[in-house]
């Protein structure tokens, strides 16, 4: 059966596509090598902030727009995996961000008082913290609801996929780099540790942009995510245990509740990290229309539905 698009990927950038396009009134087939659960999407932290990702003027349109839509979902977080958490992001200040902060609710500079030991600086924010299992089995039920339909089902190219759609979007993350192919996309290694939650309800982030070794302690309903790293052009998926063991020790640093937490598990994520996010439009093999909806790095969650909506702009246009 000829679709009017098909979507390669259903991690949360494809699918919230998806779910675009398909409540829009196009017919809408998801096709993907991997599960949702399995996508690097599953394996996030969840936090909404743009992270790792350019060009920057357009990841904070994105972002903002995602927001917007994260806040309407934050109304039922039991079913979106979506709420709204406060939190301090150490060692930033107002002037590193960009023009997206001003629609953050309650950001400002963190007093002396609510900074981590060794933070001389730092912002105070009430953002989105996203249960990201939880949020892609929703978005999977939204989809089946607008009459879309996820296949498991791995391309040997986007022509593949133009043979059975008007419309292919490429979301495949990480996987563009052979699909399409793409050199500049690569992996930026994560590797957390989730640990049984001793009672803390905000949000810890100490994480440089170009740093190797971050510092984050998201509290999800699971239990505490403790990150992290950011190695680019590294593919192992196994978890290190030394790694893990030095995060477990930076987290209990800052977050002493932490200490003696038990571990319930380890984890680790490939980035789909590029240069700057491609989100553009070309011609398949055969005529099919592709709009290229990749290369989003750690900010995946952040800018979906911005994106989303761009990429429905130019599958439409």
């Amino acid at each position: 059966m000829v679709r009017d698009v098909i979507v390669v990927g259903s991690g949360v950038i494809g699918l919230t596509c998806a779910v675009t396009l398909a409540e829009g009134g196009l017919g809408v087939a998801v096709w993907s090598r991997d599960p949702a659960a399995e996508t690097t999407s599953a394996v996030a932290g969840g936090l909404w902030w743009p992270y790792r990702i350019e060009p920057a003027e357009a990841a904070g349109l994105w972002s903002v727009a995602s927001l917007a839509e994260l806040t309407a979902l934050a109304a039922d977080p039991g079913e979106t995996g979506v709420r709204f958490a406060d939190g301090t992001h150490a060692g930033l200040g107002r002037a590193g961000l960009g023009a997206w902060a001003d629609e953050v609710p309650g950001l400002r500079p963190a007093a002396p008082a609510e900074l981590p030991a060794g933070y001389a600086t730092g912002l105070r924010a009430r953002v989105p913290l996203i249960d990201m299992p939880t949020h892609l089995r929703y978005l999977e039920r939204r989809l089946a609801a607008a009459g879309g339909t996820v296949e498991r089902r791995a391309l040997a190219s986007l022509a593949e996929a133009g043979r059975r759609a008007t419309v292919v979007v490429n979301c495949s993350g990480l996987g563009a780099r052979e699909l399409v192919p793409d050199p500049e996309v690569h992996p930026v290694q994560g590797q957390v540790v989730v640990v049984e939650n001793p009672g803390l309800a905000e949000w810890l982030v100490a994480a440089d942009p170009v740093a190797a070794e971050t510092l984050y302690v998201l509290p999800q309903p699971y239990g505490v995510v403790l990150g992290g790293t950011a190695r680019a052009h590294a593919w192992e998926l196994r978890p290190d245990p030394a790694t893990a063991e030095a995060i477990v020790a930076r987290c209990t640093r800052v977050r002493p509740e932490l200490a003696g937490a038990r571990v319930v598990g380890h984890q680790v994520g490939l980035r789909p990290a590029r240069p700057r996010v491609r989100l553009a439009v070309e011609e398949l093999p055969g005529g099919a229309r592709c709009v290229h909806n990749y290369g989003h790095g750690g900010a995946g969650v952040t800018v979906a539905w911005g994106c989303a909506r761009e990429a429905a702009a130019l599958a439409t246009a």
